[in-house]
């Protein structure tokens, strides 16, 4: 099963349609994320225990974005641990087919929250993306809360960019993510 999260996780946040639908978790949004608003674009229910919302600023949308922020909610008895490891597993599992692949993970036992923060790269479409991820893991219910913001770079010139801004954005993107105060949740 965590298997099976991870994987979804990780491919919804390759290639994903656009279907705007009404907010299923009591987060409607604006998310306002280091100063940028971001808007409900895309939400997902595809069972009865994971539901899915991502927001994209003015002008992107969610096949085509430079900067998404994600909230996921699973109830399904899954802790962030089991979560971040599933995760994990499928990054390692990458290691042999993506040039870029690399994460880190802050722990916070006063919380239980874990924060993942990981690259990645595809061209499987023919078009080289290099995404940036950070992932905060927060125990709700029986279950977790997943906020997190995505980064992406598409091409060569794309991906250069991305990767030479990490530099200087992601620690204050990490720190912001860490520190953020969560919009409250509440399942339809």
């Amino acid at each position: 099963m965590l298997r099976f999260v991870a994987a979804f996780l990780l491919l919804a946040t390759m290639a994903l349609p656009a279907h705007a639908q009404a907010d299923s978790i009591g987060a409607p949004g604006p998310i306002v994320f280091e100063d940028v608003e971001f808007v409900l674009a895309w939400t997902s229910h595809p069972s009865e225990t994971y539901y899915k919302q991502e927001y994209v600023p003015a002008g992107q949308t969610v096949e085509q974005f430079e900067d998404m922020f994600m909230i996921d909610v699973m109830t399904d008895d899954i802790t962030p641990e089991a979560a971040a490891a599933a995760m994990i597993k499928n990054l390692d599992a990458r290691k042999g087919s993506d040039p870029v692949v690399n994460y880190d993970m802050i722990r916070n036992d006063q919380t239980g929250e874990i924060l993942l923060d990981f690259l990645l790269s595809d061209s499987t479409s023919g078009t080289m993306i290099v995404e940036w991820n950070a992932y905060r893991y927060v125990p709700f219910g029986d279950g977790i809360a997943l906020y997190a913001i995505s980064r992406r770079g598409y091409g060569e010139d794309g991906a250069r960019a991305l990767l030479t801004g990490l530099k200087d954005r992601r620690q204050n993107a990490i720190n912001a993510l860490a520190l953020m105060e969560l919009p409250e949740l509440s399942l339809d």
